[in-house]
């Protein structure tokens, strides 16, 4: 019990007392460095399915929405935990701590069951449902049902991370990010081109590279859990459904969940919009989400170094703190962003070239590139004003703006400038619909602010 104190106070003394920019630093760049990687890989990834044909990157592209659903549920689950877990700590509610954390396991076992089971019997109803093109079918078919039938691994591998993150250890969470990325980008080549005797599986190699990856990335977190973070107890007995633990995780998780489900949503949407253009424009969509990730991914992971900092302070009621960690999260999102749309502006045909772009590709995703990365900036204050509202108890103002803004405005928009029949005039749906997303989140903020100075 005493040792139990002490890990305690050093915790409050550092989530609760170190300053704010030094914390923030050392919370969330880790866990961006490793987003970094992650989103390396899925570069890396399409960049060696693109040697391939097309079509095997269009297949791989209409696969998108059911991964990110399945990262949906995931990383929804484990955010809901995270909170849960840093309002726990900052209370000094040893008990709850524990149930959340066991809790969370039970619900990503529960998770990755069902999302096997859809893998292996629904895939090819997916794909079907999207294209006729038989060669894109096959690829998709086969990518996702490994990917979807070994998803254990990733549910496992998030759910570590997040007790890594929950206690402040994102040094740790960061190595798990960085073994399973490392591992896929190395088995990527390896295993689609079949290299060392090994036979060529082309698109199901990126599947088995990942999975592999995933499945390698779990098994390191549940030992650094095991051995560095005493915070957290793991017990049989209590892996387990509770009812008010589950309600606790998805007041914060299932609005992240609808969020990214939402995407999902939208990116077969849009692909369903874009295929009627040509399959070459559903891959340049796929591309740009690849190389958006690896701009967006470090706002994520400066979120994900942000929620426990705000969870924490927010339970032992030190509204400055809070208040700092805001305005710093999203001066430093906004420059990231500003970054990506150098990048996407300057350089688009550099960046396409790295997916073996045909002539056809780079003369649709120039414009696409150069037209959706105009939104980056607001977007990278949407990302944290949103994160701000779930952290301290007003998830449903996340929720709003996420299906406004990809839904409501995003859809109808690229639809409706879609029978113009002008392809680049659908990618202007996305700055659209980030406009609408900011003045919400503006207002949104503010409200959520108000309310919690009212209440303390």
């Amino acid at each position: 019990m005493d040792s139990e104190k002490i890990t305690t106070a050093v915790q409050e003394n550092k989530m609760g007392v170190q300053p704010v920019g030094k914390l923030l630093a050392g919370m969330a760049i880790p866990i961006m460095i490793s987003m970094l990687v992650q989103a390396l890989y899925n570069i890396v990834d399409s960049i060696f399915v693109a040697q391939v044909s097309e079509n095997a990157l269009s297949a791989v592209s209409l696969a998108f929405p059911l991964q990110n659903l399945l990262l949906a549920v995931g990383i929804g689950t484990a955010v809901g935990m995270n909170a849960l877990l840093s309002r726990s700590l900052g209370a000094k509610k040893q008990n709850e701590v524990d149930r959340a954390a066991n809790t969370g396991l039970f619900l990503s076992i529960i998770s990755a069951i069902v999302f096997a089971v859809f893998g292996l019997l629904g895939s090819r109803a997916f794909f079907m449902v999207q294209t006729d093109v038989e060669e894109i079918v096959n690829y998709g078919t086969e990518y996702a049902m490994i990917c979807l039938g070994c998803s254990f691994g990733v549910f496992i591998q998030l759910y570590c991370e997040r007790l890594l993150q929950a206690t402040g250890r994102t040094s740790l969470s960061m190595w798990t990010q960085m073994i399973g990325a490392l591992i896929n980008i190395i088995l990527d080549p390896i295993l689609i081109f079949g290299m060392f005797g090994l036979p060529r599986m082309e698109v199901a190699g990126a599947a088995w590279a990942t999975v592999i990856g995933q499945i390698v990335a779990a098994a390191a977190g549940i030992f650094l859990n095991i051995k560095y973070n005493p915070e957290i107890h793991i017990k049989l007995k209590m892996i387990r459904w509770n009812t008010s633990t589950v309600k606790a995780i998805y007041r914060v998780g299932f609005p992240s969940i609808i969020m990214q489900c939402i995407g999902s949503v939208m990116t077969f949407c849009m692909n369903t919009i874009l295929i009627a253009f040509s399959t070459t424009a559903t891959a340049v969509f796929g591309v740009y989400f690849k190389l958006q990730s690896f701009v967006f991914m470090p706002v994520f992971g400066l979120n994900s170094g942000m929620i426990p900092i705000i969870s924490y302070n927010y339970g032992a009621k030190r509204m400055d703190r809070v208040k700092k960690t805001i305005v710093l999260a999203i001066t430093v999102a906004i420059c990231i962003m500003a970054l990506g749309t150098l990048a996407f502006e300057l350089l688009p045909g550099v960046l396409l070239s790295f997916f073996n772009a045909s002539a056809d590709m780079l003369a649709i995703g120039i414009p696409a590139l150069q037209i959706i990365g105009s939104h980056f900036l607001l977007a990278g204050f949407c990302i944290i004003a949103g994160s701000v509202c779930q952290a301290i108890g007003n998830p449903t103002y996340s929720l709003i703006s996420s299906v406004c803004r990809q839904l409501v405005v995003l859809l109808p928009a690229a639809w409706l400038l879609a029978q113009t029949g002008e392809l680049n005039l659908v990618w202007l749906s996305f700055p659209i619909a980030e406009l609408a997303s900011l003045v919400m989140n503006i207002i949104f903020l503010k409200k959520t602010m108000k309310s919690v100075e009212e209440y303390l």
